[in-house]
């Protein structure tokens, strides 16, 4: 490969960009393609279809091959309650390395989530360092005001590419109001999941977790590009 292209790519990787290295099978010259220039690309529509499914391939019936890098995807869940317990097994078989946000530090234990990290830190100080961005599924589970809101306004600013919160809706109804009352816009309270989870009659904290990680699967698949 190209040392300028192979370069880009590990510029890209390191700044978490997803991009694309467009070959030409008859020995044409090579690109990259990443997220800032995509629209417009020429190959714009099946380099999308390869950003979601995170698959390198040949491009239809033509002789341009497509060679994919996506950042893996991330996992942020604000409290360490029953839910997250469950949920964490979940997020690590489909390849996310997640990690539990809560100041309540009777929740936020080791002993709770042995092998995971852990920051019993409100979300002002645990969040800034872990590098949000559009490749985090930020999910809010403590059901406490002081504790989802400010966590939730953190993945707005980061572009989220999910952000589901726990609650009723006539919770959420609650939070959009107090949210809206902070300057936060309609459209980004409209990105939010909630009640979170897909509407599987889930009951139980592992069941609620199953809805999550299917709609944080939902989210990966068919909407990051």
């Amino acid at each position: 490969m190209d040392l300028k292209l192979l370069s880009a790519l590990n510029a890209a990787r390191r700044a978490r960009k997803a991009a694309v290295l467009v070959t030409d099978l008859d020995g044409g010259p090579a690109r990259i393609v990443t997220e800032d220039v995509l629209a417009g690309d020429r190959l714009e529509e099946p380099i999308r279809a390869a950003l979601r499914s995170g698959r390198s391939g040949v491009v239809g019936e033509t002789r341009t091959f497509l060679t994919v890098q996506v950042p893996p995807a991330q996992m942020v869940v604000i409290g360490a309650v029953h839910i997250s317990q469950a949920l964490v097994p979940l997020a690590r078989l489909l390849g996310y390395d997640p990690v539990i946000v809560d100041p309540r530090t009777a929740f936020a234990t080791k002993e709770r989530f042995p092998d995971v990290t852990v920051h019993a830190e409100w979300p002002d100080v645990a969040l800034p360092p872990l590098n949000v961005d559009r490749y985090t599924a930020f999910i809010a589970l403590t059901h406490d005001p002081k504790i989802d809101d400010p966590a939730l306004i953190h993945a707005f600013e980061r572009d989220c590419f999910y952000i589901g919160a726990l609650g009723s809706r006539k919770t959420h109804a609650k939070r959009v109001e107090r949210l809206g009352a902070q300057g936060v816009s309609a459209e980004a309270m409209a990105r939010i999941k909630a009640p979170v989870g897909l509407a599987i009659g889930a009951i139980t904290p592992a069941e609620i977790a199953v809805s999550i990680m299917a709609e944080v699967t939902q989210a990966w698949r068919q909407g990051i590009a």
